[in-house]
């Protein structure tokens, strides 16, 4: 598998219309070792590939397979991500990205906490019930409700019922980074 790694890189950057030097400089990675990538005399690593594929807006697994030429459905791969089972509904990296998540009840273990981070949240709830805290606001969400929110605004979701809860949800570039804490750490978070 990772040796069709540098055929795959080649043809994406050429489409792309990326030199080599261009990729270097987007990803840090030396013309030299983007060049024997591509002609398989270097090995690939994570630590290649993800700078790679974000850098030619590609998933990672484009990379490592042959992605179907003429399919349009999307064939979700689930990720659990902090307890919580998330399905990728879109393929194309970058930009808005559309998940179905799935809610374990009592979620999150060991209470919550506010976090804020850039960007906007919209949320579709299927099935269930769950709480979204939003700044001093505690907001009871059922079947058929939406909620869209700023992210800068400190914010929770949790589910405290008995049953999972499913959501579509649809997040931006921004909503992928890191959260950060809304509140300054105190020295008895230590």
């Amino acid at each position: 598998m990772l040796q069709a790694v540098g055929p795959r890189l080649r043809a994406l950057r050429q489409r792309k219309d990326t030199t080599l030097t261009q990729l270097s400089e987007t990803t840090g990675i030396s013309v030299s070792t983007l060049s024997r990538l591509e002609s398989g005399q270097r090995k690939a690593t994570l630590e290649l590939l993800l700078p790679l594929t974000r850098a030619l807006q590609v998933p990672l697994d484009q990379l490592l397979d042959e992605p179907p030429s003429s399919d349009p459905r999307v064939h979700p791969r689930p990720v659990e991500r902090n307890g919580m089972t998330m399905l990728p509904l879109t393929r194309r990296p970058g930009g808005l990205q559309a998940y179905k998540l799935i809610v374990p009840p009592g979620w999150p273990a060991g209470g919550f906490e506010l976090k804020t981070h850039e960007g906007y949240e919209w949320l579709y709830v299927l099935n269930g019930r769950f709480v979204l805290y939003l700044g001093e606001q505690e907001l009871v969400l059922m079947p058929g409700e939406v909620v869209e929110f700023d992210t800068h605004v400190p914010h929770a979701l949790t589910n405290p019922g008995p049953a999972p809860v499913e959501l579509l949800a649809l997040f931006g570039p921004q909503g992928e980074r890191m959260h950060v804490r809304a509140r300054p750490r105190s020295a008895a978070d230590d």
